[in-house]
């Protein structure tokens, strides 16, 4: 997955909608810098926390299986199934070029995503 910062994807949609006909008709893909999967994702928090996490993949069955357990209603079942099936089949790894090309500068990255959450406390031990 190439992650992206939220804070991007607003700063590409404020210039986009504020940058006359700059972005008229055209699709903006965003990107953040780097690929990572899960479980590298995973052993950043880890690091940066001083936490023992650890990751463990499903398939996107398996996770059906365990929403329906919690009496999530059959339709909504299959459709995060097929959703999570089409978004994690690897036609989604690849980077974008939209930050840099509608803001100018270079996305931010998972890394300093990840350091500014733990400064002000998002995982806290017991959280």
């Amino acid at each position: 997955m190439p992650p992206v910062d939220v804070r991007d994807i607003a700063d590409v949609v404020v210039a986009a909608l504020t940058g006359g006909d700059r972005h008229v008709g055209q699709a903006i893909t965003v990107s953040g810098p780097r690929l990572l999967t899960f479980g590298e994702a995973v052993a950043e928090i880890a690091a940066v926390t001083g936490r023992e996490l650890t990751y463990r993949a499903v398939s996107a069955r398996q996770y059906g299986e365990v929403l329906a357990g919690f009496g999530v209603p059959a339709e909504e079942v299959e459709f995060l199934v097929e959703l999570f099936e089409s978004l994690l089949d690897g036609r989604n790894a690849y980077l974008s070029e939209g930050v840099q090309e509608v803001l100018g500068r270079e996305p931010r990255g998972f890394g300093e995503f990840v350091r500014e959450a733990a400064s002000v406390g998002v995982w806290k031990a017991g959280s």
